[in-house]
């Protein structure tokens, strides 16, 4: 439904814009105690994304512009 979606709104592919956005620098961290709560392990995530906790965001997201999306 949200791949339709964004096709039908001429939006590139989630694997699209993580390149783009790569590309320029951003990085994407996974929050550990999430994953662990959804059983979630670092070998299913897509290549490129990092995981760390709160306090590891905390601490990258002071160096420069940051955004958390839940």
């Amino acid at each position: 439904m949200i791949k339709g979606g964004m096709r039908s709104k001429r939006i590139d592919s989630l694997p699209a814009l993580m390149a783009k956005a790569r590309e320029q620098g951003v990085r994407l961290i996974a929050c550990q105690m999430s994953m662990d709560m959804m059983g979630i392990k670092a070998e299913e995530l897509v290549e490129g994304v990092e995981v760390g906790g709160v306090a590891t965001f905390i601490n990258e997201s002071d160096k420069g512009n940051a955004s958390l999306f839940i």
